[in-house]
């Protein structure tokens, strides 16, 4: 039986872990929304980090919170204060994965790496049947789009949007600016600074929500807040430690996208921009929690291949599809490993 100490020590044991979860998505993922925007030189580094750093962190603060509930109700998991252990696992196994894709410098999904961990985690506490999986509703007579088929048909709509959108507006930008002089690079790299602010805040209105439902979740378990309704200091914390992450950097990541995958030119950065903000913005509107780096990949393949199909890097794709169909099964397994060691480490035995 855990006093109420050792439940509120755990407690502050798994949301520290929890921002160490969303430093390391800063880092890994928010590197995606500066990288087209210095590769193409329309901004130093410095400053599009300052720049993206602040619209995430406005993101957190005023984004909804629909996201967050789609993340809190994937487990259905019934198992009290236990509840703690399943999401101390998760986190630990998906900030292992973010930083191993990190040091490779491969795009992948930290979406992806939480709910598989969350998956992984809950299977040995309590078996398959603790996930909301919603095959049922999905197949029943209203074809409902709920649980992890919500989350795992969306991870698939938002990239295959920013990669048609990418691919698009490339087409039409060529079109329309075939007559073009050099110099109208000027303005497009001027435009790009409110583009890759949107593409900033749309990520930490999206991304900031996963963190603060399993934020909450952990308070639900220890029974510290009685609602799902995500306090403002959640907000603030999540926030904060996803800006920390994107001031410290994922430059291995922003070198891949903004270089290895295809020649960045600011038309090029801008219309990727485009892309992947409708496509982020739309899946947040929807509740889904989708992976703001896959969404960018994405779209600036979608804009290589309109523009020359030629001079993308097809084999940096494989990698990075590689890497996605890998986070999901590799953060279940790094969490089913975790699970109990953990369980034993913070009961003390």
């Amino acid at each position: 039986m855990l006093t109420v100490t050792s439940i509120l020590i755990i407690t502050i044991i798994a949301i520290s872990l929890i921002i160490v979860f969303s430093f390391t998505n800063g880092f890994h993922d928010a590197s995606s929304i500066v990288a087209t925007i210095i590769s193409c030189g329309a901004a130093s580094p410095r400053l599009a980090v300052i720049m993206a750093g602040s619209m995430v962190m406005g993101g957190a603060l005023i984004s909804g919170a629909a996201v967050a509930y789609t993340i809190e109700g994937l487990v259905t998991l019934s198992i009290g204060s236990a509840y703690v252990y399943v999401l101390v696992a998760a986190a630990s196994a998906a900030v292992i994965w973010n930083l191993i894709t990190w040091k490779f410098g491969l795009p992948s999904s930290s979406t992806q790496a939480l709910v598989g961990g969350l998956i992984g985690a809950t299977i040995v506490a309590g078996g398959a049947e603790g996930i909301f999986w919603g095959f049922d509703e999905l197949i029943g007579s209203n074809h409902e789009i709920v649980g992890f088929m919500k989350i795992l048909l969306f991870l698939i709509i938002s990239v295959l949007i920013g990669l048609s959108l990418g691919y698009l507006i490339q087409k039409i930008s060529k079109l329309l600016l075939r007559n073009a002089k050099r110099k109208v690079n000027k303005s497009i790299k001027k435009v790009q600074w409110v583009t890759a602010a949107l593409l900033a805040f749309s990520y930490g209105s999206n991304d900031s929500q996963k963190q603060m439902g399993i934020i909450v979740l952990i308070l639900l378990s220890g029974g510290y807040v009685s609602t799902m309704d995500i306090p403002l200091w959640v907000r603030v914390i999540c926030g904060a430690a996803m800006l920390a992450g994107v001031i410290g950097g994922g430059w291995p990541i922003m070198k891949t996208l903004g270089r290895r995958i295809y020649p960045i030119e600011p038309i090029h950065s801008l219309n990727s921009q485009v892309a992947s903000t409708s496509s982020i913005l739309a899946s947040t509107i929807a509740g889904a929690p989708i992976s703001s780096t896959q969404v960018v990949a994405s779209s600036i393949v979608g804009v290589g291949a309109a523009d020359n199909p030629k001079m993308l890097q097809w084999s940096v794709g494989k990698d990075m599809l590689i890497a996605w169909f890998l986070t999901i099964p590799a953060a279940m397994a790094l969490s089913m490993l975790l699970y109990y060691p953990l369980h034993i480490l913070l009961t003390g035995g």
